[in-house]
């Protein structure tokens, strides 16, 4: 979702060119313990630029390459080491005629446990399976009780193979107000593997991204409300649902102070901590929720994933392909 909230003071960025790689942004560090996970020589690099809101990226293990979605342009664009940036899908979330919506294309992306690839797609308004190498979609779920979802946003999957997603208003129309809405709820869902879709979540007001702690007995669930700009966390309870979710962080003081960006995209290291999108960034959060620093890209920054040998992170803000390289692993390496 591309945020409108807009700066209230001035941020510097840095923004340099050299034979090598194009940097911007900073690491704000705010608590001592993060330079064990971000070295302090550390630099963003712009790997790729001239998206109008790159969003949803995912590491290829098998290739060696990252996917990630321009989702008013409708695109799925591929990234490798050394190689042009171009096109892997298109269209990649809404495959009717005519204009849908600002945002139609896929948001979310996930490499799944067979190696294929899960989109969130907000013009289809459903969750999709494709296989890498050729092509042709399955739909995965794309209705609660009949009623189709809003605009599926982003997407985890857990060990057991069982899909979680939230459902925002963000690809429709008219947003909250479009007519075509069949449902009241902004939810967080569950697709088990047996494909029965159940509502998980149903009293947030902007569910946007989602991640299991490494144990799998949390669920974080980012909520992209300026009012209520929360890091939400859920007990994953035996039969896959969750019990009463709780505040871990209110990054909604930094909204109000006029840092660009709400809480989006997030992703777990090995250790538990939360690298998630939010004012300013990336927010590095403890598992109990303590704000270590932030990854400040000077833009609206959407969401993240790790890649390489999981130590790398790359984030998609604004126009921008990011990657930082860091100190830890990221769950699934």
């Amino acid at each position: 979702m591309k945020t409108l909230v807009l700066f209230a003071s001035i941020i510097t960025m840095s923004y340099t060119a050299t034979a090598q790689q194009k940097t911007l942004g900073k690491v704000n560090r705010l608590d001592a313990a993060l330079d064990n996970l971000i070295d302090k020589d550390a630099k963003i690099e712009i790997l790729s630029e001239g998206y109008d809101w790159a969003e949803g990226p995912a590491w290829v293990k098998d290739g060696n390459y990252l996917l990630f979605s321009d989702v008013p342009a409708n695109t799925v664009y591929k990234w490798k080491e050394g190689e042009e940036t171009k096109p892997f899908l298109k269209p990649s979330g809404y495959t009717g005629l005519g204009v849908y919506s600002d945002e139609p294309g896929s948001n979310g992306l996930i490499i799944n446990k067979d190696g294929m690839l899960v989109s969130c797609e907000h013009g289809d308004r459903r969750i999709s399976v494709m296989p890498l190498t050729v092509g042709g979609k399955r739909t995965l779920a794309d209705n609660y009780m009949g009623k189709r979802f809003n605009s599926p946003n982003d997407i985890v999957q857990k060990s057991n193979g069982d899909y979680y997603f939230t459902d925002p208003p963000y690809g429709l129309m008219k947003k909250a107000d479009d007519p075509t809405r069949e449902t009241e709820l902004f939810g967080v869902y569950r697709r088990a593997t047996n494909g029965t879709v159940t509502l998980i979540v149903k009293d947030l007001t902007r569910p946007n991204g989602l991640a299991f702690s490494p144990d799998e007995k949390t669920l974080y669930v980012a909520q992209s409300d300026p009012d209520k700009a929360y890091i939400m966390a859920y007990p994953v309870l035996a039969d896959g649902k969750v019990g009463k979710g709780k505040l871990l962080y209110d990054a909604t003081p930094m909204v109000k102070e006029g840092l660009q960006g709400l809480p989006d995209g997030l992703k777990i290291d090995k250790k538990g901590n939360i690298f998630t999108t939010g004012p300013g960034g990336i927010l590095i959060l403890t598992p109990e929720g303590k704000l270590l620093g932030r990854i400040e890209t000077g833009v609206p920054t959407a969401n993240c994933a790790w890649g390489n040998d999981g130590s790398t992170l790359y984030i998609t803000a604004d126009m921008y392909l990011l990657r930082i390289q860091t100190k830890t692993v990221g769950v699934g390496f």
